[in-house]
């Protein structure tokens, strides 16, 4: 059987892995979990984000792993860093950090042939009131759409929790951009949208791998991509975070795959 087509596919397209296929995804995502540790102590003011990039590369390398975006779609990098307004798909380069930036970072490994694919927010210095609080509901809004996930229960049920959530505090739901599945390959079906209404949308079956990734903009949720055809920021130029880990449903409810094996998952507090 050729591995990417393990398993069978729902009638929604959406592949369904086998129990022992759980092992593969939780070594490339504790991999991915781990990169994310290890970058966390190199941020700082007057850091760039091409440096930062540079030492995941290293990184991946001395793992013997591949990175999933070097050569994707043309892409050059192993990570995406999305500093303060810009949404995701940031590349790195030499602007430096400033006091206060907050920063996405995002990478996806390949771990004999299995995807791990994890972001999370960092700050450069000491992190603002508004973008604690941005990053406090993202983060949150992500947990809430992972305690939905168990079988029976729908896509739809993990939009509307994340959705209901972040509005609640004011904030907005980026719509332009979603969750995907992977397993033995990047992108695949379902589109994991962080908005919707309980009920609607594929069920949810124990084998299903994908990613929960919310965006989340203290202002309005529109975006624009701009001429590199990568870098998405927010129309408004308000502050954006995104927080994501990949996931698998179990017989009786979810395991991510991606925990940081540091408990350093949150800047503003462990796990």
């Amino acid at each position: 059987m050729d591995e990417t087509n393990r398993g069978r596919l729902t009638k929604d397209g959406i592949r369904i892995y086998d129990p022992a296929d759980f092992d593969g995804m939780r070594r490339a995502g504790q991999l991915a979990a781990q990169l994310l540790d290890d970058i966390g102590p190199h941020i700082e003011p007057g850091q760039t984000t091409g440096e930062l990039d540079r030492l995941i590369t290293k990184w991946i390398d001395e793992a013997g792993a591949t990175s999933a975006t070097i050569g994707y779609k043309g892409y050059q990098h192993a990570s995406c860093i999305s500093v303060n307004h810009v949404v995701c798909h940031g590349i790195p380069g030499d602007k430096k950090l400033k006091d206060g930036d907050i920063l996405n970072i995002d990478v996806t490994v390949i771990v004999d042939g299995w995807f791990g694919d994890n972001s999370r927010m960092y700050v450069a210095g000491k992190l603002g009131r508004k973008a604690e609080r941005l990053v406090e509901v993202t983060h949150d809004s992500l947990m809430r759409g992972i305690d939905v996930v168990k079988p029976g229960n729908t896509f739809g049920d993990i939009g509307h929790a994340i959705q209901s959530f972040v509005e609640a505090q004011r904030m907005s739901v980026v719509r332009d951009f979603c969750g995907h599945g992977l397993g033995r390959v990047f992108h695949a079906p379902p589109n994991v949208l962080h908005y919707g209404r309980p009920g609607t949308g594929p069920e949810l079956e124990e084998g299903m791998f994908f990613t929960i990734e919310p965006m989340v903009n203290l202002g309005r949720p529109e975006t624009k991509v701009l001429g590199d055809d990568w870098t998405a920021v927010t129309r408004d130029k308000s502050l954006s975070a995104q927080f994501e880990h990949s996931v698998g449903v179990t017989s009786d409810g979810v395991e991510v795959f991606t925990t940081s094996p540091k408990g350093l998952y949150h800047p503003t507090k462990r796990g």
